[in-house]
């Protein structure tokens, strides 16, 4: 892998600089640095959604016959870093980048045209609902039932941990359709709208008094069986999908680069001011780890997205970057 930039990205680059410059407004930069959830204000994100659609450069990682870019995987690189040393906010991804690769992947035809553009424009803000009150990393064993009731389903049970969806109008939704034969049989991929008699979001608080996650009650909601993405009990292999896309959809080393650099920059202001800071070389012994393993990360990364811009998906290697990303970014607040 050639790690340096060509003369046409380089220009790339210094394009995608000037339009921040233009288009990212200090109000947005600022309410972004004071942001400390998970995601962003929903307000603050779609606006900064909206410009770069105007732009159109939202979702570099769409085809471009569903509105994405032809960028290559360099300049997605180059676009997501100047994003983040910019300050810009990170958009949602819940229906940008998890379930709009779904749709495209096992949706039917008029599911593409009817939800495809709607998450673009930010007309549909989705939550997402897989965990249940005992059903979390054993996800297989979800209880939310969905019973076929002609045309429709009629859906019981409650999701839990569902980051926003006091704030959304759309729920992707794991549902239980047969019990017969192992678990991860009887599983459909639904599509449900917030709005529908029988939905209720109850708040849960988190320890610094954020409102992010909530738990959704379903008391026997009718949802059409043409909201089912795919075949009927064929949902475990659509949310293995969309757990690859959640994991290595996108890149984290621009971002734990930039928190390595303020962390670099705060050694250095206080091995200035105190004589003898870390005179045993313990704490650049650790920085020196944290930067050869971010930039193994920052290659598989590169690499994954090779993949994915060749039709491909980012496959099991996306667990191994969830899992070095997280222990990267525990290292450097540590």
């Amino acid at each position: 892998m050639d790690l340096n930039f060509t003369p046409e990205e380089l220009a790339f680059q210094q394009e995608v600089r000037e339009f921040l410059a233009e288009n990212l407004t200090d109000d947005i930069r600022c309410d972004t640095a004071r942001n400390s959830s998970v995601f962003v204000e929903k307000d603050l994100a779609l606006r900064w959604q909206a410009i770069l659609v105007k732009k159109g450069w939202a979702v570099p990682q769409w085809p471009v016959e569903h509105g994405g870019t032809d960028w290559t995987p360099a300049q997605k690189y180059l676009f997501s870093r100047e994003c983040y040393l910019a300050g810009a906010p990170m958009l949602i991804p819940l229906g940008l980048l998890m379930l709009a690769p779904v749709i495209m992947a096992f949706g039917s035809e008029q599911q593409k045209s009817e939800y495809l553009p709607k998450i673009l424009s930010g007309e549909h803000y989705w939550c997402q609902g897989y965990s249940e009150p005992g059903a979390g990393s054993d996800l297989a064993s979800l209880k939310l039932k969905a019973q076929a009731d002609g045309d429709d389903y009629i859906v019981n049970g409650s999701k839990i941990w569902t980051t926003h969806a006091h704030l959304a109008d759309q729920i992707f939704c794991l549902v239980r359709t047969d019990n017969t034969g192992k678990p991860q049989q009887g599983i459909s991929f639904l599509l449900i709208d917030m709005n529908t008699p029988g939905v209720r979001v109850d708040p849960i608080l988190t320890m610094a008094g954020d409102h992010e996650v909530n738990q959704v009650f379903f008391e026997d909601v009718r949802v059409p069986q043409s909201n089912r993405i795919g075949e009927e009990n064929k949902g475990w292999t659509y949310a293995k999908y969309l757990l690859e896309f959640e994991r290595g959809g996108g890149f984290s080393a621009p971002r734990i680069l930039h928190e390595l650099d303020r962390l670099k920059q705060q050694v250095s202001e206080r091995a200035a001011s105190t004589p003898g800071f870390d005179a045993s070389g313990d704490i650049a012994r650790r920085i020196a780890r944290v930067e050869i393993d971010l930039k193994a990360l920052e290659i598989t990364e590169l690499r994954i997205l090779s993949d994915v811009s060749g039709g491909g998906n980012p496959g099991p290697e996306s667990s191994i970057l969830k899992l070095n990303t997280t222990r990267l970014e525990q290292e450097i607040n540590e």
